[in-house]
């Protein structure tokens, strides 16, 4: 549904006159996730205070993926409405000057009228970082499990969710009880990279804390606690199990979305710690 969102700010609505499409990557720790809420600290509420002080005037920004607390993006994209125009460099620039470091904007393009950046999204691509060893300044972008894990179990139950599915088991009931639960897999890839498990996926779309209980799950899965034949039944019957493996936010990544014309690019890692070997 193409509702018109309702602007936080001034009761007199904005007149918009000028569309920006912004790409930027975070660190979301400490932050309660992209979208506004109230009496806490979102990556879209700073961006939208930032942006009101470089155009001195009413904004609208929203993006692609609503990324939940601790998560962080490698290239969340995100469209600005604003009442003026302004070079896109100067946006750049004068936006980075206003953000606080774990916000960082990597481009600004002008976009046309109608786009935007959550609707005309064809696909969405997530890393999910597993860590196999303990790590102090790795620890917000990664989530340690110390039990030996087998690498192609993983991967077996990887390949279990490729394709179009109902993924009601893994879905938070409380926020996607009027969604459909179904949705288009076209990709998951899970590779060792160092110390690293890196979890890829990619779809039309992801519910609510969706990859973070797959990857739970996979993780179960290389622990040898459940079979390929019980992991296909979550996508069948109802199951409780994905909601009580959901794993930590830490190592969950927004790394893509394309749109008409896009190609997924290759899997790369964030620069991560030095401690943490992910070549």
């Amino acid at each position: 549904m193409n509702r018109r969102p309702v602007r936080e700010g001034r009761g007199k609505a904005a007149a918009f006159s000028c569309k920006y499409k912004l790409t930027l990557e975070y660190d979301g720790t400490g932050y309660s996730g992209w979208q506004v809420q109230k009496n806490a600290r979102s990556i879209q509420g700073v961006l939208i205070d930032a942006a009101r002080r470089l155009f001195g005037e009413e904004v609208e920004i929203q993006g692609a993926g609503r990324t939940d607390a601790g998560v962080h993006a490698l290239a969340q994209v995100a469209h600005l409405d604003a009442p003026h125009r302004l070079p896109p460099r100067k946006i750049l620039q004068d936006l980075n000057d206003l953000l606080p470091a774990p916000i960082n904007i990597l481009r600004v393009e002008e976009a046309p009228a109608g786009f935007h950046a959550r609707h005309m999204a064809r696909q969405r691509s997530y890393l999910y970082l597993i860590s196999r060893c303990r790590t102090a300044f790795g620890k917000r972008y990664v989530w340690w499990v110390k039990d030996e894990l087998d690498l192609g179990r993983m991967q077996a139950a990887a390949g279990i969710f490729r394709g179009f599915h109902d993924f009601a088991s893994f879905a938070d009931k409380r926020i996607d009880k009027h969604l459909s639960t179904e949705v288009q897999i076209d990709r998951t890839d899970l590779e060792p990279r160092g110390d690293l498990i890196v979890f890829r996926i990619v779809g039309s779309h992801f519910l609510w804390k969706m990859v973070r209980r797959l990857a739970g799950i996979l993780v179960e899965a290389g622990r040898g606690t459940l079979s390929p034949a019980e992991i296909e039944r979550m996508l069948t019957d109802a199951s409780e199990l994905p909601a009580r493996c959901t794993a930590p936010p830490s190592g969950l990544f927004l790394a893509q979305v394309l749109y008409e014309g896009d190609r997924l690019g290759p899997l790369w890692l964030p620069p991560l710690p030095l401690q943490l070997k992910g070549n």
